[in-house]
């Protein structure tokens, strides 16, 4: 399958992207070249599956989604563009696949914007609303997605499954030894304040944002990442 991706050649460790359930390469705005010409490091980013102008598989989501991202797609990725160790930021469902794959492979850093770590009420009330909102947002998305139907079916469909309200990955935090930044938005509609402490990351910073930071927030955000890296 092919996947959209963008490479910016610099310094090592390189600084991959992972974006958000509904996101993309593009959908990141100006966020990862700010944060290139901060640090001079190499930046990767790509839209995962039925996400920007990637393939778009035919297959619905499973509760495993995120994890065969992170143990499958994103390893085989990585070997493929020659990136060791590399510095993850990840937003959202994004941050939640950044987790689980520093649970199994050596990553330099984690920035983590608005992370998932288990499926709150919150959650699925906002994922409701979206659903409801849709019709409205179709064609917006439509400038940023191969398929705006799908990518968006793909993931409100999934997360609003009752098979999904189990959904926790706790499990696999104690295995991750990377020093971890978490960002989050103190007005998030998506996800509260104890996504952060399970995560229990070395350095937290909450900002008078919602759900992302980076695009709410991007002075504050830039810099503590920045300062992290």
């Amino acid at each position: 399958m092919k996947l959209e991706t963008k490479d910016l050649p610099g310094d090592e460790p390189t600084i991959v992207f992972l974006h958000e359930g509904l996101g993309s390469v593009e959908l990141w705005r100006d966020f990862p070249d700010r944060v290139y010409a901060a640090t001079g490091r190499r930046v990767f980013l790509y839209s995962r599956a039925g996400h920007g102008w990637s393939d778009v598989p035919e297959a619905d989501r499973t509760p495993r989604f995120m994890h065969e991202e992170a143990l499958d797609v994103l390893p085989q990725l990585l070997r493929e563009h020659a990136i060791e160790r590399p510095v993850l930021i990840g937003h959202s469902d994004g941050a939640s696949i950044a987790l689980i794959h520093a649970s199994e492979h050596p990553v330099a850093k984690l920035v983590l914007l608005a992370p998932h770590v288990f499926v709150e009420d919150i959650s699925v009330a906002a994922i409701t609303e979206a659903r409801d909102a849709f019709p409205a947002l179709r064609d917006r998305m439509a400038r940023y997605h191969r398929d705006a139907e799908r990518t968006f079916r793909l993931w409100n469909d999934i997360w609003l499954a009752p098979e999904f309200r189990d959904w926790n990955i706790e499990d696999v935090l104690p295995r991750v030894t990377a020093p971890t930044l978490v960002i989050q938005g103190a007005h998030d509609q998506y996800g509260t304040l104890a996504q952060v402490d399970a995560v229990d990351p070395q350095r937290r910073v909450v900002l008078d944002c919602r759900h992302a930071p980076h695009l709410e927030a991007p002075e504050e955000t830039l810099q503590a990442t920045v300062a992290f890296l």
